[in-house]
């Protein structure tokens, strides 16, 4: 767990892929769990401390997000997420099959959670993101991600419908092979500060294989 910046009301942290957010059936450590023991070290705090949960990543996936550390600044974050001002950036690495440059993707995506897994299905809520293809090699694209909304596993499940899945997604890439690491990595996030307003930006890059294609 790497902390990118922190104040009396953030938590920014970049997440180590494979660990979840929370605590989950595996009991594998979380990071909502180390991030609160990093606090309650670091400021000798008696008692529970409190940390807010506003956004997700996916399990697999590594990169920069942040946590609130009073109940304030976690529903004025989750307001601007809410109201897609909270601006989340993404690089991921897809299947090239005469990807176009740029897209923008707009799906309607349900989930099923006997199984966790989502499909794109009329039922479903409104999924949407841009993207531009920054690289290209031996088949594979290296795109970033403009995510304007947050469902889940959403990049993964709308590239993978259009034939584009990410290299090394056990669960929707059929071509991936055991023991793969999933290519999306949460590169940035912008918001506005809950307190000052300030406009704050936290990026997080990553050279693992294959993002260097």
């Amino acid at each position: 767990m790497k902390v990118l910046y922190e104040d009396n009301h953030l938590l920014v942290i970049e997440k180590p892929a494979n660990v979840p957010m929370q605590e989950d059936s595996s009991k594998d450590e979380d990071l909502l769990t180390m991030a609160k023991a990093y606090i309650k070290e670091k400021y000798n705090k008696p008692g529970a401390v409190y940390l807010g949960l506003v956004h997700r990543l996916d399990r697999p996936v590594g990169g920069v997000c942040v946590f609130a550390r009073t109940s304030k600044a976690a529903s004025r974050l989750s307001k601007q997420i809410q109201d897609h001002t909270f601006h989340k950036e993404y690089l991921a690495v897809v299947e090239d099959s005469d990807l176009e440059d740029r897209g923008h993707f707009e799906d309607r995506l349900l989930k099923d959670h006997r199984n966790n897994t989502v499909k794109v299905d009329p039922q479903g809520k409104t999924a949407i993101l841009d993207y531009e293809v920054l690289r290209r090699k031996d088949g594979l694209a290296l795109v970033k991600v403009d995510l304007k909304t947050g469902r889940s596993h959403q990049i993964r499940v709308q590239f993978a419908s259009r034939n584009h899945p990410l290299w090394g997604d056990q669960r929707y890439n059929k071509k991936a092979i055991a023991g793969q690491q999933i290519a999306l990595w949460s590169h940035k996030i912008e918001f506005r500060h809950p307190t000052t307003d300030e406009v704050m930006s936290f990026t997080s890059v990553t050279d693992r294989y294959p993002f260097d294609i």
